[in-house]
């Protein structure tokens, strides 16, 4: 479904970002693999290639405008276009409100909305030029409910979804789709070292009674990169399990 089509994802060495660039390749998309530090970039390298496909790391950071037009540049000198933008990287800094730090809200919201706008903004001007493009930003459910201990995630994800209406608008006429993902509670190192009753009553917030897999998100990406979604645009894709309706 993917043949020959370019993939840039941030974040891209671990978890949901991993799985997105595997999903990706899985559908015969070649991948440019960036993340702030290049570890773990060799074993992604080598499963892309196992699956027949071809992939670049680049070492980048997205709150850098330099880094974000480098790893465009990247794409393109390796393989001459770029035609799908995942931007999945992200951290977070979570703290009740009266105590969160300024450095933490900062951060929080340099890294998930600032970066993505940099991204956007790099990938956007090969895109343009081509006349094509798909940019697919993961948000969350808490940016859609909120979530206590986390007003700069909550903040920055809501913010990341008004971008990319706004995107949306701007880019449509290029035949650029921009949508985004927002996952729900999703397996993860973290979760999973939470204790068993915090886990259960976690799970009991969600209607199919259990968390998502970062394969469930790659999967809706999947879908928003290919042909399907070609008449979807400024969309969030809720994968939560119906735990936000």
């Amino acid at each position: 479904m993917l043949k020959d089509k370019v993939a840039v994802v941030t974040g891209a060495s671990r978890g949901i970002g991993k799985s997105i660039s595997l999903a990706l390749a899985r559908q015969g998309a070649k991948i440019v693999a960036v993340d702030i530090t290049l570890k773990g970039m060799d074993e992604l390298l080598a499963e892309i290639k196992a699956l027949g496909s071809e992939g670049v790391a680049v070492e980048g950071n997205v709150t850098v405008t330099a880094d974000t037009e480098k790893m465009i540049d990247e794409a393109v000198r390796a393989f001459g276009r770029v035609d799908i933008l995942v931007n999945n990287a992200g951290i977070t800094r979570d703290g009740l409100l009266i105590r969160m730090k300024d450095e933490d809200w900062d951060a929080v919201l340099t890294v998930n909305l600032k970066g993505a706008f940099l991204c956007t903004r790099a990938a956007s001007k090969v895109m343009t030029k081509q006349r094509f493009g798909r940019i697919i930003n993961i948000a969350s459910v808490v940016g859609q409910m909120g979530n206590a201990g986390q007003a700069n995630y909550c903040a920055s994800k809501a913010g990341l979804m008004g971008l990319t209406r706004s995107n949306a608008r701007e880019l449509a006429k290029r035949n650029i789709t921009v949508n985004a993902v927002a996952p729900g509670f999703i397996i993860s190192d973290m979760t999973e070292a939470l204790p068993e009753k915090v886990r259960q009553d976690m799970a009991a917030q969600i209607p199919l009674e259990r968390f998502g897999t970062a394969d469930d998100i790659a999967n809706a990406v999947v879908f928003l990169a290919t042909d399907a979604s070609g008449y979807i645009t400024g969309q969030v894709l809720a994968v939560n399990g119906g735990m936000y309706m």
